[in-house]
């Protein structure tokens, strides 16, 4: 499965020739090179570089030296992926958007959601509250009994209580490319992805 990382631009939408709006998220890749490509049994482990960049003050040494031992031009990120074995890909070689990806296709979207500080059990796991009355005094918005009383007496790990909401790995799959902008780079796809405007994103593809 081929990974690629994408900067996350926005969101918009379109209509459709019925009239309905379909909410989209702009998707930009950035340049990319194969930096080395390993043959095993049944796949190609490939490490792929995105961002080219001719500055090294915050790229660490070791990072350096491995770009220098495989002759290619340095990038601000790296990341190893799997190839099928049949590939053509070799070492120097970069992946175009609109050979690898047409309108329809389904792709899976990996991210880093929006973190939202501490939230209570409402926001964070959707409970009710409790009742807006009948005795209920400043308690509208709590998440009620934590435990149990002496047996067993304890509160089991996992219960669902307030607390930090947010900054989780979130993988969004089957999201179907609604537009493609060959010349930029960018895509759209339906629906919303995790993260901000301008966090990167980790782009799976299937069958590559």
């Amino acid at each position: 499965m081929l990974e690629l990382i994408a900067k996350k631009v926005g969101m918009t939408h379109q209509y459709k020739e019925n009239g309905v709006s379909t909410p989209l998220t702009m998707l930009k890749f950035y340049d990319n090179k194969v930096i080395s490509i390993k043959e095993e049994d049944d796949k190609h482990i490939a490490q792929i570089g995105f961002e080219k960049t001719e500055n090294k003050k915050n790229i660490s040494k070791s990072l350096i030296g491995l770009y220098e031992k495989a002759q290619q031009p340095i990038h601000k990120k790296l990341k190893t992926s799997n190839l099928n074995k049949k590939t053509s890909v070799k070492a120097g070689d970069s992946f175009i958007i609109s050979d690898i990806l047409k309108l329809g296709d389904k792709i899976s979207v990996r991210g880093t959601s929006s973190g939202k500080g501490f939230a209570g059990v409402m926001k964070r796991w959707n409970f009710r509250g409790l009742e807006a009355s009948h005795g209920v005094s400043v308690s509208h918005r709590s998440h009620g009994s934590t435990g149990q009383r002496q047996d067993p007496g304890k509160t089991f790990r996992g219960k669902k209580m307030a607390g930090h909401l947010g900054v989780d790995n979130v993988t969004i799959k089957n999201l179907q490319i609604e537009y493609i902008d060959s010349e930029n780079s960018i895509i759209a796809v339906r629906g919303s992805v995790p993260g901000r405007n301008g966090s990167d994103l980790l782009i799976k593809l299937k069958g590559i």
